[in-house]
């Protein structure tokens, strides 16, 4: 017998339980690079990997991780993935008597074989091929087939130049920390904007740069400059949390995709009669809907919008004519007579105006002849109750400058001088302040029956596809 067929004889004894157990810590196994070669990168996100994470938390680790001498994983790199989504500070493991480096082309043999029997992509199996077939070269035809198949042809730039960012330095520590406790208070929020931390700032302004008096945290573009400099370097070295900060302007699109139709399956079944919604406002006398001026603050409206059942349409300053035009038509489709429109901008000559005009057009343009607008934030009363700092002035490029000055002054506030726990509030209140708050009670009281009826459904369809499965299995 060969030194790889002992090895690979071996492998198969280990899975079978033929040789000892040890418990070690988690962090002194590591998982092999050549798995992620070979095969699919294991990835916590994967919903078979966090089923799994579920599965150990109650059930532990039922089949252990086979590992090299010097703790490279050979087989459980899914298992190891899982542990550590657990939070499991040890794991089984079974030690084969080979070491990565040293008998690398018997590791290669082993990790194939022990993966021989999972479900693999037709690229993985080529992979695959491609290391049994040539062990003594094993790395370079990997690589020249993976050239070869990320090979795509086309005209490309140049990239030239070294992007270098500055480190943080001592000096803006306190700057840093003067952050980081504005992400921490405002956890239950993030993603924040860097708008939103901006504001916040001016709470407790810190210094810029802790060895000059007159760097004061300000609202001014060089203070907001900064911090947008600050954000980026400490997302680029660890410190801050790269998903902490969202950026509304620059919209993303991805695919949801499955790897195969079992996972697949598995996620239509978990998310079987879940994401049911009562209309909560079908009792209501009037139609509700709130407009919000900015993305900066969608996620903050919606929170509390999303519990009410309102439409909520979310603008970049002045609404555009498809948004308008699908009011209307919400409206005209409800059957009630009266629109009631909530409307959250900035306290500032456009932010006035927007709230005016998109009413007017709703009912000169788009025929809602009952319109009755109510401006829940920001206004000057609220201003006023929040002492929010003037340190902004009108524009005067505003063609609504001359009139919200001679009404109101030339300070200016934008939503974000809000914390989000303040705006919420107010837009709670606003939204209380035009409910009929019996009927929607009564709609509440209705949608936890209706979640209880769900559940019974749901699980008469779960034991029916199990005997239906089961059946299947029994005729084969």
């Amino acid at each position: 017998m060969t030194a790889t067929a002992e090895h690979l004889h071996y492998a198969a004894g280990a899975e079978l339980g033929h040789a000892p157990i040890l418990h070690l810590a988690i962090g002194d196994i590591r998982p092999s690079p050549e798995n992620d070669r070979l095969y699919r990168p294991v990835n916590q996100a994967d919903p078979q990997i966090r089923r799994l994470a579920d599965s150990i938390i109650e059930h532990g680790i039922q089949e252990p991780i086979l590992i090299t001498r010097d703790h490279w994983i050979v087989s459980g790199h899914r298992r190891y993935a899982a542990a550590k989504l657990a939070g499991l500070k040890s794991v089984p493991c079974r030690v084969a008597p080979i070491c990565k480096d040293a008998d690398h082309e018997e590791f290669m043999a082993l990790l194939t074989e022990c993966n021989r029997q999972r479900v693999k992509s037709f690229d993985e199996k080529l992979r695959e091929q491609v290391v049994i077939t040539n062990p003594q070269e094993a790395y370079a035809s990997l690589i020249a087939h993976r050239q070869q198949r990320s090979a795509v042809s086309g005209d490309f730039l140049s990239i030239t130049g070294i992007t270098h960012r500055s480190e943080i330095s001592d000096a803006k520590m306190p700057f840093l920390a003067a952050v980081q406790k504005v992400l921490g208070e405002l956890r239950d929020f993030k993603p924040l904007s860097a708008r939103q931390i901006h504001y916040a700032l001016l709470n407790a302004p810190p210094l810029r740069h802790a060895s000059k008096s007159d760097s004061t945290y300000r609202n001014d573009g060089a203070s907001y400059k900064s911090l947008l400099d600050l954000l980026a370097r400490a997302r680029l070295c660890g410190l801050v949390p790269m998903n902490d900060i969202a950026d509304e302007t620059r919209a993303v699109t991805t695919w949801k995709v499955y790897r195969d139709v079992q996972d697949y399956i598995q996620d239509e079944f978990d998310g079987f009669l879940q994401d049911y919604w009562r209309d909560l406002m079908q009792s209501q006398p009037n139609h509700i809907e709130l407009v919000a001026e900015k993305n900066t603050v969608a996620s903050i409206v919606t929170q509390v919008t999303a519990k009410y059942c309102i439409p909520t349409t979310i603008m970049r300053g002045y609404c555009s004519l498809p948004p308008r035009h699908a009011m209307a038509q919400r409206f005209h489709r409800s059957g009630k007579s009266k629109f009631i429109l909530l409307i959250v901008s900035d306290f500032d000559p456009d932010g006035e105006e927007i709230a005016h005009s998109l009413a007017k057009s709703l009912r000169d343009e788009f025929g809602v002849r009952h319109i009755e607008p109510v401006k829940v934030a920001l206004t000057a009363a609220q201003v006023e109750m929040f002492k929010l700092a003037g340190d902004a002035e009108a524009k005067h490029t505003s063609s609504n400058y001359r009139k919200f000055v001679q009404k109101y002054g030339k300070d200016v506030h934008e939503l974000e001088a809000l914390s989000p726990a303040q705006l919420q509030t107010l837009i709670a209140k606003g939204i209380d302040s035009v409910l009929d708050v019996e009927a929607f009670n009564a709609e509440l009281d209705q949608e936890k029956a209706d979640a209880e009826s769900l559940a019974l459904v749901r699980e008469s369809v779960r034991e029916a596809m199990l005997e239906r499965l089961d059946g299947e299995g029994d005729d084969e």
